[in-house]
């Protein structure tokens, strides 16, 4: 039969009736210095720990075990852990029935939860038969290990942008090669066709060969802008009219505009928007923004595209009347390679953020479903641009 141990506490009740009142107010006072001494190294320690009955209630706990748990001061003595914490249940089989302390071996888990805040916990339980006259229980030990989790995460994102890198490395040597060959055999062609004499059919040949010059300078800008989104190069500040870059940017997408019957409203303010910014990182935010529009409005619609200023900032809004974005995939637009669509590389608006920020602006996005979607640009004027802190 095992023997019950006997606590230092049970020893020195033990001996209550031998005591007179001032050595029973001495071991009162010793008693309770111990206890406060006790309370505070254990809420010193960074883990939770708790102590658990056989029917689940937690009968004590540190600061660091309320915090985690999400328990009051009123809760001790009546909440039970496993219906508090419902993630706890299956890592310590409790499905309603009484453990049997006997049989039960400790238990390490790491467990995600989701109150009183979103956190990943390692989870440390053992039971114990306690001593004399004290029913057996767990103790449970919860390590709050979020940051180690999202720093691994972190490291694994990482990892996988720097092998999307390299990978996109390797593609564009890949692909650079073939098309500065056809960039070359397209010079080689145009040279001949301005001495063909007959204007109808040097006209014809001229429309393939711009077409065929665009497509491999389209091909080449998407290699560019790809490399852009995983390493960006810092901007090249010169002053920069807002109203002339988009008309740049329009003119080149005129065609495929037309194509899917999309409609050019503009709106221009009263003052040139003319900022310190690189033109090229600008003509990419425009190009990502309307090519998303374009591709938003599958049945024709209209894209309006608005300028306006005040006393600090110019605005540049972009307005279509596409299917629209869903909110719970509004807060997910910037991050990169999430897209909504099947084709969609989820890099165009990350770039535009970025770029945004770079320059000391900010963008906004407003859309709803089956009605459209309106950017907001937001750019400081000369006087006041702002360098936002990169993000982490």
């Amino acid at each position: 039969m095992k023997e019950k141990r006997h606590s230092p506490l049970d020893r020195v009740l033990g001996q209550l009736d031998h005591l007179d009142e001032t050595n029973l107010q001495n071991l009162i006072n010793r008693l309770a210095r111990e206890r406060e001494l006790f309370e505070g190294i254990f809420n010193t320690i960074r883990e939770g720990i708790l102590v658990v009955s056989k029917e689940g209630i937690v009968e004590y706990t540190n600061g660091e075990g309320m915090k985690i748990v999400g328990l009051k001061d009123s809760d001790i003595g009546v909440a039970v852990l496993w219906k508090w914490i419902p993630d706890l249940a299956p890592v310590i089989n409790m499905d309603g029935a009484e453990p049997d302390f006997a049989e039960q071996a400790s238990v390490t888990r790491e467990i995600e939860m989701t109150y009183p805040e979103h956190r990943f916990v390692r989870v440390y339980m053992v039971p114990f038969e306690g001593f004399e006259n004290l029913d057996p229980h767990f103790v449970v030990i919860l390590s709050d290990i979020t940051r180690e989790v999202l720093s691994t995460e972190e490291k694994i994102e990482s990892e996988k942008i720097s092998s999307i890198f390299l990978l996109a490395a390797g593609v564009a040597h890949e692909l650079g090669n073939p098309l500065n060959s056809l960039t070359i055999h397209l010079q080689l062609m145009q040279r001949q066709l301005d001495q063909i004499q007959d204007e109808a059919i040097r006209e014809k040949l001229q429309r393939s060969l711009s077409i065929c010059s665009g497509e491999v300078e389209r091909q080449d800008g998407i290699i560019t802008n790809f490399l852009e989104a995983i390493r960006p190069s810092p901007p090249d500040f010169q002053d920069t009219n807002l109203v002339e870059v988009l008309e740049s940017v329009l003119q080149v997408q005129e065609q495929e505009l037309h194509n899917s019957k999309v409609t050019i409203e503009m709106e221009i303010g009263d003052e040139p928007p003319i900022i310190a910014g690189d033109m090229n990182q600008m003509k990419q935010v425009f190009f990502n923004i309307i090519k998303n529009a374009r591709e938003a409005m599958q049945e024709g619609g209209t894209l309006h595209i608005e300028t306006r200023s005040d006393d600090d900032y110019f605005f540049v809004i972009i307005a279509d009347t596409g299917e629209g974005i869903e909110k719970e995939d509004l807060a997910s637009v910037f991050q990169p390679y999430y897209s909504t669509k099947s084709s969609g590389s989820g890099l165009g608006l990350m770039i535009v953020n970025r770029i945004l920020r770079d320059h000391g602006g900010q963008v906004g996005i407003d859309s709803k479903p089956g009605m459209g979607t309106v950017i907001s640009l937001r750019f400081p004027k000369k006087h006041r641009r702002i360098r936002l802190l990169p993000q982490e």
